[in-house]
């Protein structure tokens, strides 16, 4: 139970944070956890008319996602992904089995949390894994932490 609510005060903190952000690298929308899919990526859109943005899909929410969504949730889908969006899912979601990434729209990246204590997987000098490609994910740190800790 505390977990879930140490979720639920981050994804608020994360929403709250990147709704009034203006960092470089792109605004970090979260649907799912409580949040709806398509108002919070219609409020992504119009906040990010013409300028990238990334919404991070959670919990339920990842069946808008699926390449099998029914067509009310591809109508979404398809209404965000005209605009400059980057959709991410988090590598613990995908872990479970019973979704996998080739399931959900192309392009879609799947983002790790952080690393255990003591791993040197993310060396403390680093913001991206070795195996990360930077120009899918927020380039500000602070904005790049908020996924990360949403992700762990």
């Amino acid at each position: 139970m505390t977990r879930w609510l140490i979720a639920l005060l981050t994804l608020l903190a994360v929403a709250s944070a990147s709704a009034q952000s203006g960092q470089a690298g792109g605004n970090l929308y979260v649907a799912g956890g409580g949040f709806d899919f398509p108002a919070t990526a219609e409020r992504a859109l119009a906040q990010n008319p013409a300028s990238r943005f990334f919404l991070l899909v959670i919990g339920d929410a990842i069946r808008y996602l699926s390449l099998t969504a029914p067509p009310e949730m591809v109508e979404v889908r398809n209404r965000v992904a005209r605009g400059n969006v980057q959709f991410l899912v988090c590598e613990r979601d995908l872990q479970s089995g019973e979704i996998r990434l080739s399931d959900l729209v192309p392009g879609t990246v799947a983002v790790r949390g952080f690393p255990p204590p003591g791993s040197t997987a993310l060396p403390v000098e680093n913001k991206f894994y070795a195996d990360e490609d930077p120009a899918n994910l927020p380039w500000s740190t602070e904005t790049l932490r908020r996924l990360r800790a949403t992700c762990s």
